[in-house]
């Protein structure tokens, strides 16, 4: 099996996380910064991910709103999502990230990270629980 990226598009900040080959688990990987609110300036970085590490599947995490309809910021993941398929040319998913920014943030705290540290690997830990949501829902469907 290939290996699947996850990615927590931000408007600052790109977290990514990366399966293991047996596209059981994720693990962090990158954080990309963006030196403008354009994400697609991130997409030589991606690629160049993507050509490393074989990669069959980008999954990008949608914030949907709780009553599951989509806003402005999940439109805009959407339209990376569709553009950023084009460019790397294989096949980008989306998948629902409701709560996991707020998930990871929990999670760094009550590992007692210093607000700082929380601020450098919070967006990878979100990518690592959109893709780990990602490769469990996946895994439950073949069984």
């Amino acid at each position: 099996m290939d290996r699947v990226l996850g990615l927590d598009v931000g408007l600052k900040r790109i977290g990514v996380a990366l399966s293991d080959l047996m596209g059981w688990t994720a693990q962090g990987h990158d954080t990309i910064h963006l030196k403008s609110s354009a994400t697609e300036e991130s997409f030589p970085a991606i690629k160049q991910m993507v050509d490393e590490n074989e990669v069959a599947v980008v999954v990008v995490g949608l914030p949907k709103n709780m009553n599951g309809t989509i806003g402005p910021r999940g439109e805009q993941c959407q339209e990376f999502a569709a553009a950023l398929e084009k460019y790397i040319n294989i096949p980008v998913v989306l998948y629902d990230e409701r709560l996991t920014t707020q998930a990871a943030q929990k999670t760094l705290i009550q590992a007692d990270v210093s607000r700082k540290k929380r601020k450098q690997v919070v967006d990878k830990m979100a990518a690592v629980l959109i893709l780990q949501g990602y490769l469990d829902r996946n895994q439950n469907s073949l069984q």
